[in-house]
């Protein structure tokens, strides 16, 4: 099964939709522990995206400078 390719898009997304269930209620209290976990690794996943991001954009600038 091929590894399926980070979408920061669909993260934030996903997390919206966990918001969404715990802010309303629909979360039963067996499920929240789950969903904390999700919302978790995906704020981590976004987080590393944004760095790299971040990294590669300050890496053009730096060319551009020289």
């Amino acid at each position: 099964m091929k590894k399926e390719e980070f979408s920061y898009d669909k993260a934030m997304a996903d997390l919206e939709k966990i918001v969404q269930k715990i802010e309303s209620g629909d979360c039963k209290i067996d499920e929240l522990t789950a969903e904390i976990k999700k919302a978790a690794e995906l704020i981590s996943l976004c987080k590393k995206k944004l760095q790299n991001v971040d990294a590669e954009v300050n890496k053009i600038f730096g060319e551009l400078e020289d």
